[in-house]
């Protein structure tokens, strides 16, 4: 299952100025994709902070997706912090050069070349939109910080992402988390390439514990459900037959 791990890169997130959205937005979008989501990191607009955690984190994920800090003013540094994280150089890429003076036309201001700029070595991703592309290094992907444009970009090349389908189930429980523990570890026994989460809730009326088992085989998933609610018996609420979370 190949993973991913989210930078969000932005004075304006950590001061509170706004509310992050991206990363909330990804985390559905990799689960249904079947793109294991490993960290999620919230940075300031600093080019040795950016590099560092990038590198790291590309090092050890295989996609890391970047929000923020694209742009033409003094605190879009993104850029400049990947290509400092590889050890490249930042260069005025021609074809988006084109499309950007192309798009400003006689609006143009100087600043606004800086959307040009790439890390020297970098690939434009294409997606249904064949204007304007996602900047990928390696395995990292850069997108803007503003929602409705990361939303749009991820979408367009979401696909170069899609695995295998999820299956998800759920069993709703009205029992203490203590009184099914032992249930959970002989499904989790006899089940092991299932994940097993055991969510304890306490505003809802009629059950206690929401437990969500998920995995690529079908089979395998229905298997651990059934034994599940096997082993709960009357403590089992409702449930949520294994179904396919990816398309």
């Amino acid at each position: 299952m190949p993973t991913a791990a989210i930078v969000i890169i932005g004075d304006e997130i950590l001061s509170g100025k706004f509310v992050e959205e991206n990363a909330a937005f990804l985390i559905g979008e990799l689960r249904a994709l079947g793109v294991d989501l490993k960290r999620i990191t919230v940075i300031p607009d600093d080019r040795d902070d950016i590099a560092a955690t990038v590198r790291e984190q590309a090092a050890k994920f295989d996609h890391v997706f970047t929000s923020g800090g694209v742009g033409p003013t003094h605190d879009d540094v993104t850029m400049e912090a990947i290509a400092l994280a590889f050890g490249t150089t930042v260069i005025r890429e021609p074809v988006l050069e084109q499309r950007v003076r192309a798009y400003w036309g006689d609006r143009l201001a100087e600043p606004n070349l800086r959307l040009a700029d790439v890390p020297a070595g970098a690939e434009l991703v294409y997606g249904k939109d064949q204007v304007w592309p996602v900047v990928a290094y390696r395995n990292v992907y850069i997108l803007p910080g503003v929602p409705t444009l990361f939303r749009r970009k991820f979408v367009d090349i979401r696909d170069r992402f899609r695995t295998e389908t999820v299956t998800i189930a759920r069993v709703y429980i009205d029992a203490d988390e203590g009184q099914i523990a032992k249930d959970l570890d002989n499904v989790v026994a006899a089940h092991p390439s299932v994940k097993i989460g055991s969510y304890p809730r306490f505003a809802e009326k009629d059950f206690r514990v929401l437990v969500t088992l998920e995995g690529r085989d079908t089979a395998e998933v229905a298997a651990a459900f059934a034994l599940l609610v096997e082993r709960a018996g009357t403590k089992v609420v409702r449930s949520e037959a294994p179904a396919s979370v990816g398309q």
